[in-house]
């Protein structure tokens, strides 16, 4: 018999529209289950007492006897990632400096969570202000792989990512500037998506027009969550002045019939790879082929190392509201880590020629990556350059022998996708000694319907369940 905690969210949702469970009963069933695993895994941190969390699992149930509409993650628990503020619950963003901070607003994708009927439950541990693919700071430690709890879960969505693989939530929220969704994503055998620019607002948001870089976006066991999930956080917002307006449901498209996939690779060897990740990717697209796609390895014409030193810049840009305070002060600038110091010292350094290059350099991509839509559905490239590395180890220095020249480099795999715009989604793309790894597949612009939809074809011809259940 399938266990609570193994369900997704959309077949509890439907347990507890017919009666056949009840939300405080699935409570239950993660809280029990984020005792026994998280211990080890820590994937949940600021968890709040299990009475007060079950108080409010029985007043869902209450509405459901009641007869009242209900919402579409009505009484199913969730965990915020730890970047984003919940009104009385501590929001640390994995920095000492903030460990006790206490919010007095919710973000607006908590403020969404709630109005859907969520029960938030905790946070999800994930890097200092999320700087870095590997999930480790110093008020709650490292998360640990799903997979092998020696090994890292990626980052920065490193705890959603193993709280949904290992059943400790059934879908969880991540977000993403330099791969925080995919990456971990990828190493905990699940879906992360990034939506595209303007598709999920942000508030608050020091810069509501150019932090649109960096987005929340849905995780999950299962395409229909992911859909579901993004249903709730998608639509607009006035407090976010380039957010999109609500579609239809995004679970409900079909994919092209015969769809045409570009493979990227390793952009014509521009990027390095641990030995056997692009083999295991290429493999996963063979199994599409095998199902009717058209999967082509296609290498634009453009200088990516060009495109890598623009996203830098606009990164430390972004970035730069948030660290410069805490930089110029002393006492917080002590507690910051190497890698938001990089951050911070780069960003100060930057002019506005700089700028303008870089965001040239961005709306040039953005023009190859139409042109790419012209011919193909779907680019498709790897989640990642490593499989899952040592926990102890803050990030790769090297990978197949090439030298990595900041904390980030070793996941430039996702700048592509990043610096387009375009909603992306990491796929399960197998396994190699016991690790896994994931496949980006980057739909076109405000494309998130039809990536889903493919998505959806693609899972049906997965060869193992996802997740770590």
């Amino acid at each position: 018999m399938t266990s609570l905690h193994e369900l997704g969210a959309v077949p509890l949702g439907r347990l507890i529209r017919i009666g056949q469970a009840s939300c405080r009963d699935i409570a239950c069933a993660f809280l029990d289950r984020i005792e026994m695993l998280n211990p080890r895994y820590n994937a949940v941190v600021s968890l709040r007492p299990r009475e007060d969390i079950l108080r409010e699992a029985e007043a869902a149930d209450a509405r459901v006897a009641a007869g009242e509409p209900l919402g579409p993650l009505h009484g199913l628990p969730m965990a915020v990632k730890d970047l984003s503020p919940t009104a009385g619950l501590r929001t640390t963003f994995g920095s000492p400096i903030f460990a006790d901070f206490i919010p007095e607003t919710d973000s607006l994708l908590v403020e969404r969570l709630k109005a859907a009927g969520a029960v938030i439950i905790g946070k999800t541990n994930t890097p200092e202000f999320g700087l870095g693919s590997h999930t480790y700071n110093p008020v709650f430690g490292a998360t640990r792989n799903a997979f092998d709890p020696s090994r890292s879960a990626g980052g920065s969505s490193g705890g959603a990512a193993v709280a949904v693989a290992l059943g400790l939530l059934p879908v969880a929220d991540g977000s993403d500037f330099g791969g925080s969704l995919r990456n971990p994503a990828a190493y905990g055998n699940i879906f992360g998506l990034r939506p595209g620019q303007g598709r999920v607002p942000t508030w608050p948001s020091a810069d509501p027009y150019f932090a649109q870089l960096s987005t929340d976006g849905p995780m999950a066991r299962t395409v229909e969550d992911l859909a579901l999930l993004l249903d709730v956080m998608a639509g607009y917002d006035r407090r976010a002045p380039l957010s999109l307006p609500a579609e239809a449901t995004f679970g409900d498209a079909t994919p092209p019939a015969v769809p045409r996939i570009g493979w990227l690779g390793d952009l014509g060897g521009h990027l390095p790879f641990e030995p056997g990740i692009l083999d295991l990717c290429e493999g996963a697209l063979k199994a599409t082929s095998a199902a009717g796609a058209q999967v082509e390895p296609v290498t634009p014409a453009f200088d990516f190392e060009a495109l890598w030193r623009a996203f830098v810049v606009l990164r430390q840009f972004n970035q730069l509201a948030r660290l410069k305070p805490l930089y110029e002060d002393p006492r917080t600038q002590a507690l910051l880590k190497p890698e938001a110091v990089w951050e911070a010292e780069g960003g100060l350094r930057l002019g506005a020629a700089d700028l303008s290059a870089a965001i040239q350099m961005r709306g040039r991509w953005y023009g190859e990556i139409c042109r790419l839509f012209d011919g193909f559905d779907f680019l498709a490239i790897p989640s990642a350059q490593v499989f899952p590395f040592p926990v102890e180890m803050h990030w790769p220095q090297t990978i197949n022998g090439r030298a990595m020249d900041s904390y980030h480099r070793w996941m430039e795999v996702i700048v592509p996708a990043t610096l387009s715009g375009c909603p992306v989604i990491s796929v399960p793309a197998g396994f190699k000694d016991g690790l896994p790894m994931g496949l980006q597949i980057i739909g076109a612009p405000r494309g998130e319907r039809a990536l889903l939809a493919f998505a959806r074809a693609y899972e049906a011809m997965l060869p193992v369940p996802t997740g770590a259940l």
